[in-house]
């Protein structure tokens, strides 16, 4: 059997923790964590089921709050001092739910993490996560590409690489989870120019850190140029500059005998004609 290959390196994880407790000393931004918090809350109350023993993995912050953790017999909260190694902490069969927020978007072994996930839960056991995707930061992106590209001939790794809802989802089934759930929440924050959005990621703890990111100060002419483009390509009316975060929302289940199976191939009763003539009636 050929030996599993090692996954890349993308992230630095100890600079990541290292930016994220300076962005809680400082005065963390939290308004994508709060929105994410009141989302996931709303969505565990819709799932008729009790959980007993629950993990929260590595969301900066814990988000589970009183009165969500008192649904709970037990609420394990992994933090960053533990993820250089991306190693989960769990027996087999140990956990009836986890959840993440915010925090799967740095993982270099996205994979590896969602197969330890499925291995740690019981059987029927839930995993719901959020996580940073899609086309997050398409602004600032675009901007500093262009600007790079025109002051300096070239253009450096500056925002991380972030997976679509069609990756996500072929990720959830390749870990073995079953009844795979993808949606996402498209958040568009207004500022008044690039400078006020980057501090904000500052203050997110969220800036880059990637292994193959620059290690020079950036060019102020850059800079300038960056926020220029930014304000001609993307402000509105007002002159206010869009940023876009899209958060992708994940869940899937430990297979369980009580599930909803899929049907097999040939077996539906009606065909996709009739169906929709059907429907053409209503």
């Amino acid at each position: 059997m050929a030996p599993t290959p090692t996954p890349p390196v993308l992230f630095d994880r100890a600079l990541l923790r290292a930016r994220q407790n300076r962005a809680r000393h400082a005065g963390p931004a939290t308004f994508l964590l709060d929105r994410v918090r009141e989302d996931m809350e709303e969505r565990l109350n819709a799932v008729l089921r009790e959980f007993a023993d629950v993990a929260d993995i590595w969301t900066p912050g814990q988000i589970l709050q009183t009165p969500a953790r008192d649904r709970f017999k037990s609420c394990t909260h992994i933090g960053l001092q533990d993820a250089d190694q991306e190693t989960l902490p769990f027996q087999p069969e140990s956990l009836d739910l986890v959840v993440s927020a915010l925090a799967l978007q740095f993982v270099n072994d996205l994979p590896g993490v969602l197969t330890q996930i499925r291995r740690a839960l019981r059987p029927d056991g839930l995993l719901l996560a959020a996580m940073i995707g899609g086309d997050t930061l398409t602004e600032l992106r675009q901007s500093f590409a262009a600007a790079e590209t025109e002051c300096e001939g070239g253009v450096s790794p500056r925002v991380a690489p972030f997976a679509d809802l069609r990756d996500i989802g072929a990720l959830l089934q390749r870990a073995g989870l079953a009844l795979p759930v993808t949606d996402v929440d498209r958040i568009v924050v207004r500022y008044d120019n690039a400078f006020a959005l980057m501090r904000d990621l500052r203050r997110m703890g969220a800036t880059n850190i990637l292994v193959e990111r620059r290690r020079i100060p950036t060019r102020r002419a850059t800079m300038l140029r960056m926020a220029r483009l930014y304000g001609e390509r993307f402000a509105d009316a007002d002159g206010r500059i869009r940023a876009t975060f899209d958060v992708i929302w994940l869940s899937g289940w430990a297979p369980h005998e009580s599930q909803q199976k899929p049907l097999r191939p040939g077996s539906a009763k009606a065909g996709l004609a009739e169906a929709v003539k059907g429907r053409s009636k209503a």
